[in-house]
């Protein structure tokens, strides 16, 4: 769905990005303010706001894409640009999640507390489960649901105000895809020849 999206939508966002450059726009600029986008998403949640933060980020979403293209545009991304985008994504989620926290603890209702450690667990863990393997020098690609994907899955439902289904989806299957890049990692690792142990580390 990734690749779909971002092939679909390229040109439109080549157009943007050539337009916010024209303004001076930067791509550090653009996900500061996505990030914005979220906390305040998350504020309305926690007020019990869901279908108004549901439109919200269904408009900031596309500064995800954006901030990339401007990069690309630019020349190409520096390094604390691509860590920014990175971390700020990880942040983006959690600010979510924890908006829908407050909420749902103002209405004391446990089995939606754990349906959201749960799924922002499992969405931390298959970002960190790529990031990990990446750095090993595995290819962690794929894997049912990603950022994309979790995210077609929560803004419909919040903007219907039903949260609840979609914190069951995500809380089920983002471990799952967590779990099925740790294999994918496995498969990878299980093919190559053994490493000596006195020059092998653990982190």
């Amino acid at each position: 769905m990734t690749a779909f999206l971002r092939q679909r939508f390229k040109p439109l966002l080549e157009r943007l990005a050539r337009g916010l450059a024209h303004l001076g726009v930067t791509p550090n600029m653009v996900t500061s303010l996505g990030l914005a986008g979220n906390v305040l998403a998350a504020l309305w949640l926690a007020q019990g706001r869901i279908t108004w933060a549901g439109w919200l980020l269904l408009f900031i979403w596309p500064l995800d894409a954006l901030d990339g293209a401007l990069a690309r545009l630019r020349g190409a991304p520096t390094p604390f640009g691509g860590v920014l985008d990175s971390v700020a994504d990880r942040y983006a989620e959690l600010l979510v999640w924890g908006g829908l926290l407050v909420y749902y603890l103002n209405q004391a209702n446990p089995t939606a507390i754990l349906l959201i450690y749960l799924a922002a667990g499992g969405s931390l863990m298959v970002s960190y489960t790529k990031a990990r393997g990446e750095a090993q020098g595995f290819r962690v690609e794929g894997g049912l649901l990603t950022r994309v994907e979790r995210f077609l899955i929560l803004v419909p439902c919040l903007l219907l105000n039903r949260p609840l289904i979609a914190m069951w989806v995500i809380a089920i299957l983002a471990n799952f895809t967590a779990l099925q890049r740790l294999w994918i990692v496995f498969r990878q690792a299980s093919s190559l020849p053994p490493v000596n142990p006195t020059t092998s580390s653990q982190e």
